[in-house]
């Protein structure tokens, strides 16, 4: 994959931008990452929906919010299938479309997976920086004369 190193282990895109079940980081707990027989298994948005959303409960309950987790990978799963082709989009804009999937998710997705020039912050961080003087553009004074 082109694209900046992270610390997400993934096989393909479709396990990147899985936006519950795929994400796992190596620092963390084992109780934040889902088992590996699921990475194993499933590798495409039609095994997901083959799988189910029962199915996939059971691989990721050790996860907080698994049910809606669940129920996210597998309508993200379902229009991937019948939207993209099977495939994951490379526009931002259809990323963050997808059930699950919000900005941070999609700007990982379109850096590690695409090779596109995106930071991956989380909402408290971006919301910090706008507020920093430094993100405001600078006032001009006018000139009396």
């Amino acid at each position: 994959m082109a694209g900046a190193e992270t610390e997400l282990e993934y096989d393909n895109v479709y396990q990147l931008l899985s936006p519950s079940c795929s994400r796992r980081r190596r620092p963390m707990s084992a109780s934040t990452a889902p088992p590996r027989p699921l990475f194993e298994k499933i590798k495409t948005p039609a095994q997901m929906m083959a799988l189910g959303e029962k199915r996939l409960i059971g691989y990721i309950k050790t996860i907080g919010l698994f049910r809606m987790k669940a129920k996210n990978v597998i309508a993200l799963s379902r229009l991937l299938i019948e939207k993209h082709g099977g495939e994951v989009p490379h526009s931002h804009e259809e990323l963050t479309e997808l059930p699950g999937v919000g900005r941070k998710t999609a700007n990982v997705v379109m850096n590690v997976a695409f090779g596109e020039a995106t930071i991956a912050v989380d909402t408290h961080i971006f919301r910090v920086v706008q507020t920093a003087p430094a993100s405001r553009p600078a006032r001009t004074r006018s000139r009396s004369n």
